[in-house]
């Protein structure tokens, strides 16, 4: 089996930055709605997610560091 080139085709969704992606955008709000309610396997239902800025980023250099 050739695994050639697979690595510059796929991303490992475990990493943050895909997740983020994946789930973190506005544009894939239904796949993120319909992975919730997969995970709660009908005790609930999510109809509507709303996203907002987690990222806080400093006001002075000195707050910008990791």
């Amino acid at each position: 089996m050739c695994t050639e080139g697979i690595i510059d085709r796929y991303v490992n969704f475990y990493t943050d930055f895909a997740f983020k992606k994946l789930f973190g955008t506005e544009m894939n709000k239904d796949l993120l709605i319909s992975f919730l309610n997969a995970l709660l396997h009908g005790r609930e239902e999510i109809q509507d997610i709303t996203y907002l800025n987690t990222e806080h980023l400093g006001t002075q250099e000195y707050d910008r560091r990791a």
